[in-house]
């Protein structure tokens, strides 16, 4: 650990506690051995004038969905302070009661649901508060002898309280045990198998208490020649067996969970080496590094000693019979694992997005590194299972889970994209992600990798006429998603008006290889996948030249014609696989880049007509732009088209040609 305090920025905060609650808080939340993804939580005591004039002493505390990282102001929620205190004293208070009467006592009904622990930073005696679940201090705790272990590195400077549930249990046990102590006494508390707490008269002493007791706790797993985390076997990048095994993992565990799901493989050197000890399958589902983790990775990983189906079949049944020990009349939560280890490549976790698989990621990532640390002391001791049931089934808890609303409709699938940059590919590339889908942009434009980029999107450079360059962005979509379920083979090239007399055969065979080929290469390389995928579906861009060619344009509508003719076929063949395979037929789509206003203002000069009037050119007198035809091949890849292949469907606004 180290200190992040600076007395320059600090200095322009002076005065202000809240401020410089919100300052420290974050100071807290940039390192992540110390919270974790909405972990831990800070306050600070206030007193302030209310309305009336009156003074009344205020806790400010993070409120629940905030994270210490990024927290504003706004997102501490102002609490009575004697509200909170007298709670303490009740003998016995349910969850629901709990919050609500914590609610109540807010002087801001728009501020977020104060922490759970908002009675417990109550009842401390200090202006500032703050509680993290330090990876250092918990592996420790998380040891056989971790309650002597504490005591040997801290002596009398910290409380020390045994584990018991979170929220007021807590609280009312630590008011129980310090109702006569003096508090001055102490720099902080550790919760055995939970996390740690540093108190202090100001924000600096309070922040860096809390560093510089996190760091004797890494000092003490250092000298313990605990520290190291031995790296794994450097196997290489994935083969085409490894990719198919993750792709049939993350089939599986959809199944289970019953809804498609995103994978991210962590194939760091400490996480394959923890995931090929040979000891990993006993010391890896002994449980979790704090009990809070149990609603993003449930208690324990998977482990993929055996084929995927076997293994997420084994986990499921395992997690119905901890279920069944411990149910006292909840309803089951799905049994499908959240992580899993994979000997020799890692570990991979999965969520219904790809920002939830980065969050199980990272706590999986520290969970390996503290479970490495406690067996170098002695061995790795959870909670016990009953009291990560009554975690993970509390009903506090798993309200964090529950969104608001009905989830996108393709959340959780997994999208390819060609010519993804501009025009139709780049607005169903959107569309896609809007819908939820995590995405795989490819086109030939460098800029490809700057337009998609973060948790759910990657963009790849990939000439699609070299069939190389498809298998690898075949191959990085496994890797990056687990998986594979909509391919939106767009990539194509509007070819300069030629009649046959005047076609050259470069310009034939480019329009048949970027137009044709390049499309029969996707689908060869795409359909393995695919055929591993949740509600697998193609979706091809054609043209209104395939039912209605014009003039001068045989190189474009001969190979269009082509896809065409090779998506039936495709339907045919994929049919039984469960793969749907649909073709669109847009025409004058008018807001892309080959539509220049030079263009536009000459076709509509040849034709007698403004350029609005030609815009809107068809039976209807609507103009189709690239957003409604990236909402027809969403509306293809979700729910509607579910019985629909073979399809070909237009979107031009209707043409006299074709009707």
């Amino acid at each position: 650990m180290e200190s992040l305090w600076n007395d320059a920025e600090a200095s322009a905060l002076s005065g202000d506690a809240l401020k410089l609650r919100v300052h420290t808080s974050r100071l807290l939340g940039r390192e992540p051995s110390l919270v974790l993804h909405g972990g831990g939580n800070t306050s600070v005591k206030s007193e302030v004038a209310n309305l009336f004039g009156d003074r009344e002493e205020i806790l400010y505390i993070k409120g629940s969905g905030w994270d210490l990282a990024t927290i504003e102001a706004a997102g501490f929620a102002p609490v009575k302070l004697d509200v909170l205190r007298r709670m303490a004293e009740l003998p016995s208070l349910d969850d629901t009661a709990m919050v609500r009467a914590q609610r109540a006592a807010m002087t801001d009904p728009g501020a977020p649901t104060p922490s759970v622990e908002a009675i417990l930073h109550a009842i401390i005696p200090f202006p500032f508060v703050d509680h993290t679940h330090a990876d250092a201090v918990v592996a420790v705790t998380n040891t056989d002898a971790g309650e002597d272990r504490i005591r040997e590195i801290y002596g009398d400077r910290l409380l020390v309280i045994p584990y018991v549930m979170p929220g007021f249990v807590l609280a009312r046990t630590v008011y129980q045990r310090t109702r006569d102590l003096d508090w001055s006494r102490f720099e902080g508390m550790v919760l055995l198998h939970h996390g740690i707490f540093s108190w202090g008269d100001d924000a600096r002493t309070s922040y860096e208490r809390m560093i510089e007791l996190v760091t004797t706790a890494e000092n003490y797993l250092k000298a313990k020649g605990a520290w190291a985390e031995p790296p794994g076997p450097d196997t290489g990048p994935l083969a085409s067996g490894d990719l198919g095994k993750l792709a049939r993992l993350r089939r599986e565990a959809s199944l289970a969970r019953g809804r498609p799901l995103v994978t991210r493989l962590d194939g760091s050197p400490a996480a394959r080496g923890f995931a090929s000890r040979p000891d990993v399958g006993v010391i890896a589902t002994r449980g979790p590094l704090t009990p809070d983790h149990v609603i993003r990775t449930k208690p324990v990983p998977a482990i993929l000693a055996e084929e995927p189906g076997a293994a997420v079949a084994a986990y499921a049944q395992g997690y119905r019979e901890y279920f069944s020990r411990h149910q006292r009349g909840q309803t089951r939560l799905d049994p499908a694992p959240r992580w899993v280890l994979w000997p020799g490549r890692g570990s991979v976790a999965l969520g219904v997005t790809a920002k939830d698989a980065a969050i199980v990621t990272d706590i999986a990532r520290h969970t390996m590194r503290a479970i490495g640390w406690a067996e170098a002391l002695g061995g790795w001791r959870a909670l016990p299972e009953k009291d990560l049931f009554d975690v993970e089934y509390w009903e506090l808890e798993q309200a964090k889970l529950k969104g608001g609303g009905t989830p996108p409709t393709l959340q959780g699938k997994v999208a390819l994209v060609t010519g993804a940059a501009s025009g139709i590919g780049r607005a169903a590339a959107e569309a896609l992600m809007a819908q939820g889908a995590a995405l795989m942009a490819l086109d030939i434009n460098p800029e490809v990798d700057k337009l998609f980029s973060g948790a759910g999107a990657t963009g790849l450079i990939c000439d699609v006429t070299d069939a190389q360059a498809l298998r690898y962005a075949l191959e990085s979509t496994i890797v990056r998603f687990g998986g594979l379920d909509i391919v939106v083979s767009n990539a194509g090239l509007f070819t300069p008006t030629r009649r046959l007399e005047e076609m050259t055969e470069d310009l034939w065979r480019k329009s048949l290889d970027i137009n044709l080929t390049s499309h029969q290469v996707l689908f060869k390389h795409a359909i393995p996948y695919l055929r591993l995928g949740f509600d697998p579906t193609i979706i091809i861009v054609a043209s209104k030249n395939v039912p209605a060619p014009g003039p001068g344009a045989a190189a474009y509508s001969v190979a269009k014609a082509g896809l065409t003719q090779l998506a039936r076929v495709a339907a045919l063949e994929l049919a039984a696989d469960g793969i749907r395979v649909n073709v669109i037929h847009p025409h004058a789509v008018f807001d892309t880049a080959a539509w220049t206003s030079d263009v536009l203002e000459a076709r509509a000069k040849a034709y007698g007509m403004t350029v609005d009037q030609y815009r809107r050119n068809n039976l209807l007198g609507v103009e189709v732009r690239t957003k409604d035809v990236a909402a027809l091949i969403c509306a293809m890849a979700g729910p509607a088209f579910a019985k629909t292949t073979g399809a070909q469907v237009p979107i031009d606004g209707g043409s006299e040609r074709v009707v």
